[in-house]
């Protein structure tokens, strides 16, 4: 499979800027494998729900079926002429994206905008967002959750049937190999932390370039609000002001409350419905905390920061859930439902157009909860800022609230605050560790049974099974446990080179086969009513290579540091990510994401505001008795293999440690998923190393042991994993 040319590097000087990501104005567009892509105009979520993806795999599986079949060994070569190899497998189809791009803009030419600005998130600001929010992908092709599209309209071009532009997708390091993958040759790849530019500036200079061009002209960088926080628009807007000073520019920022992207869709494919499911009413014996104790901590809190402030609009979908004890299913792997509500005085709004039966519907009416629909919210803020101009009185919203909510209060009766819901969310009560605990189990005892039925097939039986049906067996495993609710994300089923695309997930019909002479990367999680499971486990069935097993070690001795580290009550992920990453930089190594996130209870997979990362912001958020938070160091050799290991640990006190007034935390595994023997080298271990790995694994089988049946592939496996090392 050869190399794309399509996508840039953009570190290199404003020259390169001004001419990466031109649309061709001849050639073949060309598919990942350098052949023709057939100019295909379906998006990702299209082709899978309708079945339209290629069907390479079956033809590639015919033609296997002639060659000599490998022994137990694998001795008739190497890997990479192997039956299971992903690297002789098409794993994407290409969308051209070159009608949809002129489609745009002519769209931003009505409207008279030189840029177009298309986040990742819905009006929400959710990481994850259903289909009919996945605007950036429809536009790009990238399927990655995380990235920002930027489109162009040349001013200078004054052809109105065929307007042309550039047009850039900017990811972070999760997904560089995957944008290179995905991306057809329209566009360019801006990798954040890498690349010279922000999407920002490469936006702002591409206005200033066609604006002094054309002697002044104000050139519109268009976005449309409600997908885009308060914040991050001023920070625009801000950059603008200092970018333009000294020049003859005039550049803007403009919200767009036409969705362009929405404009076009329709005449694309079939536009995707947001779902509207049924409520579910969370019990207390999983919340331990009822809707009025949460909503009474809240608004003193809110008064404490904002003395005689009594209205707090929440938008953030999870925090609604968690203050309401609700939970929903409108997109997928996160347990939330499409709401905006109003904390006024005595009187809360939930605006929502989901349906729930008698039970929830008493239980609303006698927390004095008011239900009205879910479009209702912008018609409520406006009057509400209305009713607010004649007096001092605010609305309190959160930060990271839209651009658009902002507007709505007409800029001047509201006041950005840290929601303390996604505060006090943060911090699980003795219920909620007690059930994180009980999910873990569960969590355990089916990853367990799915990695001992998968090393059978795979060497035992020497049966072909590929990335996408193994998830889907770990999936019917799991579906077994009680109060199993789904997965809390797609899971990551990777082989060989796969596994070194971060946030990799296996297609339908073009997975690749698993090959048990390479790692095989599973991250997975589940969705329990207890609680919310995040797990990685990077394994090897046959022999690995002296370089896997020796990174291997590298990635396992940053997470144990990480695990055994004790530290003072203040110190945030921030401070303490470097642990992680020790042993890997001795060596040159690194990985591009994250150590670790927090995790919520039967919530979002990924929490906030805690982390453990690189990233500034984690800074202002200390870690606290009672958070649950991943650990997940990793490393990643494009083209060759992947290794991550995570596990959910709990935030607890360090008893009797304490200097001065600062108490002293440290972390609790709640994992209990044994690391793979074959990958790591004794040799390199300390003797404290061995005897937290012994401890940890002699936990596993007392903890999974009485789940398993004896004489069964899972207890051999188990206790074969878990022996002494």
């Amino acid at each position: 499979m050869t190399t794309r040319q399509s996508t840039l590097n953009l570190k290199n000087s404003r020259t390169s800027m001004n001419t990466i990501g031109k649309v061709p104005t001849s050639g073949t567009p060309q598919g990942r494998s350098g052949r023709p892509c057939a100019n295909c105009t379906c998006s990702p979520g299209l082709m899978s729900r309708q079945n339209r993806k290629s069907s390479l795999l079956l033809r590639h599986l015919e033609n296997s079926r002639k060659r000599p079949s490998l022994d137990k060994t694998g001795s008739t070569g190497s890997s990479r002429d192997s039956v299971y190899s992903s690297d002789t497998i098409c794993q994407a189809k290409n969308i051209n994206t070159s009608e949809r791009l002129l489609m745009l803009r002519k769209k931003m030419a009505a409207h008279e905008l030189c840029c177009y600005i298309v986040p990742s998130e819905d009006e929400h600001q959710n990481e994850y967002v259903s289909l009919a929010d996945q605007r950036r992908a429809f536009i790009s092709g990238f399927t990655g959750s995380a990235g920002v599209a930027c489109i162009t309209r040349d001013l200078l071009n004054f052809n109105s049937d065929h307007p042309e532009g550039k047009s850039l997708l900017s990811t972070d390091g999760r997904y560089f190999n995957q944008a290179t993958q995905e991306l057809d040759f329209n566009w360019s790849l801006l990798r954040q932390g890498e690349d010279t530019m922000t999407w920002p500036e490469w936006c702002i200079q591409e206005a200033i370039d066609m604006s002094e061009a054309l002697g002044g002209q104000e050139a519109k960088i268009g976005i449309d609000p409600k997908l885009v926080s308060y914040d991050t628009a001023q920070t625009i807007q801000k950059m603008i002001i200092d970018k333009i000073e000294n020049t003859k520019a005039n550049v803007t920022l403009v919200p767009v409350t036409e969705n362009l992207i929405d404009r076009i869709w329709g005449k694309i494919e079939p536009v995707p419905v947001r779902d509207s499911n049924d409520l579910l009413l969370m019990d207390s014996n999983y919340t331990n905390e009822t809707f009025k104790q949460k909503r009474e901590r809240a608004l003193k809190y809110l008064l404490e920061k904002l003395p005689g402030c009594k209205t707090f609009c929440v938008a953030t979908l999870d925090e609604i859930c968690w203050l309401l004890n609700l939970r929903g299913s409108d997109i997928a792997y996160n347990p939330v439902f499409y709401a905006y509500l109003l904390l006024k005085g005595d009187e809360t709004i939930l605006f929502t157009d989901d349906p729930y039966d008698d039970k929830i519907k008493e239980y609303l009416e006698i927390n004095n909860v008011t239900v009205q629909p879910y479009h209702e919210i912008w018609d409520y803020l406006s009057s509400t800022a209305s009713a607010y101009s004649q007096s001092s009185e605010s609305v309190a919203i959160s930060s990271g609230s839209s651009w658009e909510i902002v507007r709505t209060l007409k800029g001047t009766h509201f006041k950005e605050i840290q929601s303390p819901l996604e505060l006090f969310k943060a911090v699980k009560n003795e219920v909620e560790i007690s059930n994180a605990r009980a999910a873990q189990v569960k969590d355990a005892v089916c990853l367990v049974q799915y990695f001992a039925w998968l090393e059978n097939q795979l060497v035992s039986k020497d049966a072909l099974v590929d990335e996408y049906k193994a998830a889907t067996k770990l999936l019917e495993i799991r579906k077994t446990q009680r109060n199993f609710m789904g997965n809390s994300f797609e899971t990551i089923s990777s082989t060989g080179s796969n596994a070194a695309i971060i946030h990799y997930s296996p297609p339908e019909e073009n997975s690749a086969m698993i090959d048990p002479s390479r790692i095989y990367l599973c991250d997975s999680g589940s969705q329990f009513m207890e609680g919310t499971t995040d797990i990685t486990r990077t394994l090897h069935f046959t022999k690995p290579t002296k370089e896997e097993i020796h990174n291997y070690t590298l990635v396992l001795k940053g997470n144990l540091a990480l695990e055994r580290l004790v530290f003072p009550e203040g110190t945030s992920g921030y401070n303490i990510d470097v642990i992680a990453r020790q042993f890997l930089w001795q060596h040159g190594l690194d990985y591009r994401h994250g150590t670790g996130h927090g995790v919520g209870s039967f919530l979002n997979v990924h929490e906030g505001p805690i982390g453990i990362g690189f990233r500034p912001h984690l800074q202002s958020f200390a870690l606290k008795s009672g958070n649950i938070i991943t650990n997940e160091p990793g490393f990643y050799k494009d083209g060759e293999y992947g290794i991550r290991i995570e596990n959910d640990m709990l935030v607890e006190k360090a008893r009797g440690l304490k200097f001065g007034e600062r108490h002293f935390l440290k972390f609790k595994n709640l994992t209990l998923v044994p690391y793979c023997r074959k990958l790591i080298n004794e040799k390199m271990l300390t003797s404290e190393e061995k005897t937290q790995i012994n401890a940890y694994h002699k936990h596993i089988w007392d903890s999974i042991v009485p789940f398993t049946q004896p004489q069964s592939i899972s207890y051999k496996w188990l206790k074969r994993e878990t022996a002494n090392l």
